[in-house]
């Protein structure tokens, strides 16, 4: 069976090669404009400007949109690579916008997350499954020197390198020292002796802390996922539904509890021309706090971890249900072959003789951590999880020092907590590698343009909910499926609005702003090549593809759901 499976594998990546070819040898793109709009202003010498990252950006040689060569209609009428990348145009009501060209290959734009996705199912193998779509990316777009053109750059990057930091140097060596001084193993005898007194305690503080840290994204699936994990595994919680809490309490909450970095990003996404309800920034923050209550999916996601922290598994789905008996009668926190992320070194302590861990030495650091963040966020608008990170690495390392640890056994522990996560950051490299690559060949732009005006009005909702799952899905994030729909995605409701002459445009627009949104979050949720679900495995001791196939259940049961709700209230009300 192994063979066969094997075999299958390799003749699904031959394949997926030879079609990566013939679309660049043979396949016509589809060029596409792209419009940005920024919040410009006039400097002191007349000029335009913007603030990005902190810096005054001044706007120069801005040309009137009908004569710019990368509009819609230039592009369309053009058979080659557009002469420009970007360029600063002034529309007739005098708007500016940086317009950037687009290109999709039609369905093939799909193939690289398609090959990844079937070889990460049939194999469990999330390392050669994601390499396989990288490669067939690669191919696509006729790079065929795969370590200098395709992986050194996208290492390069500033995000590429700040998730390696974080998540490898950072991340692994708090681990590693929290596993030689036992500070976590302290945590959960401390967490047992006065507040644990069973699985359903053990899950309810994990769901707790994850509606706490309500940042979103990997920051709360680290977070949550490192905290938890030693008091869930001395309570026998499975480490499928420890991965379930962690992932689906992550992103869900950080859009109904949005007092985060995600209005501040996705306000610039949803400006749609002469609608007065998202003309300006402020407008449209409102816009987005005003449509929170729409969130069905995120509000069913979290309630149905709530469920399942109370023992209650009804909605949970099979294998959910058998991992929580399993652990339940056998004590075995994983399935018979699982594979977890996190190496055996960080499952256990290994304490030097003489040294007595204290549980300080764990709560220390963490609050540390959260401070930071939090603070940081508040007057920067930007939580520094780098700064968060290091400072409790450094505070936990200079606890032990104090202690009396020898410098030796500290680095030992820092070397073991980086060997425990390398494959799992290894993995998450390759992960954004192909998130870049598939935003390259355009496969959310060949989704979203699939949709027209000729649809029943309340029929979109729901398709731009499977649109962005399909995007989400296929990428591994959702902030970048949010950067793709949302430009498309609220022009199109605001003309059906129009087209079909709504009674209540505004609900209409809340509840598809709240299908791209949720839809979004659903799809980067259940992906195998999303960072949030990663690290929700790894930080869980989790196998990531026992985690992907068993949060598929609950998830989509709460996706199906909010698709229902979305379409009658826009049927009944809109």
């Amino acid at each position: 069976m192994i063979i066969n499976k094997n075999a299958l594998a390799f003749g699904i990546l031959l394949c997926g090669l030879c079609m990566a070819l013939y679309v660049n040898l043979f396949t016509q793109q589809t060029w596409l404009e792209q419009s940005y709009l920024y919040d410009t202003y006039s400097t002191e010498s007349g000029q335009s400007a913007y603030i990005y990252k902190g810096k005054e950006i001044v706007i120069k040689n801005v040309v009137p949109y009908a004569e710019s060569p990368i509009n819609q209609t230039s592009l369309s009428k053009s058979q080659g690579t557009p002469s420009l990348s970007e360029q600063w145009v002034k529309k007739n009501d005098g708007q500016l916008l940086l317009l950037k060209p687009a290109f999709h290959y039609g369905f093939w734009s799909l193939l690289p997350a398609l090959i990844t996705i079937v070889l990460c199912l049939l194999t469990k193998e999330p390392l050669t499954a994601l390499f396989s779509g990288i490669v067939v990316g690669a191919f696509m777009l006729g790079e065929y020197d795969l370590t200098d053109k395709v992986l050194i750059p996208n290492l390069a990057s500033e995000g590429t390198a700040a998730l390696l930091l974080l998540y490898l140097w950072l991340l692994g060596g708090l681990l590693g020292i929290w596993s030689k001084t036992g500070a976590a193993q302290a945590f959960a005898n401390f967490m047992t002796r006065y507040f644990v007194r069973g699985q359903r305690s053990a899950k309810f503080i994990s769901w707790f802390l994850g509606v706490l840290f309500f940042q979103g994204g990997t920051m709360s699936t680290t977070l949550v996922g490192t905290t938890v994990r030693p008091l869930a595994d001395k309570a026998k919680v499975s480490h499928e539904e420890m991965s379930y809490i962690v992932d689906s309490t992550a992103s869900p909450i950080a859009s109904i509890l949005a007092f985060n970095a995600w209005p501040a990003y996705v306000q610039a996404l949803i400006f749609v021309p002469g609608v007065s309800f998202l003309a300006t920034e402020s407008d449209r923050i409102k816009f987005f706090f005003s449509s929170i209550p729409l969130s069905f999916y995120s509000i069913l996601a979290v309630l149905g971890t709530l469920l399942l922290s109370l023992n209650i598994t009804r909605f949970s789905g099979k294998r959910i249900r058998q991992a929580h008996l399993r652990a339940q009668e056998t004590g075995q926190l994983d399935a018979p072959e699982a594979k977890p992320l996190s190496a055996k070194e960080l499952r256990g302590t290994n304490i030097p003789d003489g040294y007595k861990p204290h549980v300080l030495e764990f709560l220390l650091p963490l609050l540390t951590l959260i401070t930071i963040a939090v603070m940081t966020f508040i007057y920067s608008g930007t939580p520094e999880v780098n700064w968060a990170f290091g400072v409790a690495l450094l505070m936990s390392a200079l606890i032990a020092l104090a202690k009396g640890m020898s410098l030796d056994n500290l680095i030992e522990g820092l070397g073991t907590g980086l060997k425990g996560v390398v494959v799992a950051s290894v993995i998450l490299m390759l992960a954004v590698i192909i998130g870049s690559i598939s935003k390259q060949i355009g496969g959310g732009l060949y989704l979203v343009s699939l949709l027209g005006e000729q649809l029943p009005f309340w029929l979109l909702p729901v398709i731009l909910q499977l649109i962005t799952v399909i995007i989400a899905f296929s990428t591994g994030t959702s902030w970048g499926t949010y950067a793709i729909a949302f430009p498309l995605a609220m022009p199109l409701a605001w003309a059906m609005c129009q087209s079909q002459e709504l009674a209540n445009p505004e609900l209409f627009m809340m509840v598809c702003f709240a299908a791209v949104l949720n839809g979004s979050v659903y799809g980067d949720q259940c992906s195998p090549i999303s960072d949030t679900t990663i690290l929700s495995a790894m930080t869980t001791g989790c196998d990531l593809m026992d985690h992907v196939k068993s949060q598929l259940v609950p998830a989509s049961l709460a996706a199906g759901a909010a698709a229902i709700m979305w379409t009658a209230l826009v049927y009944f009300t809109a």
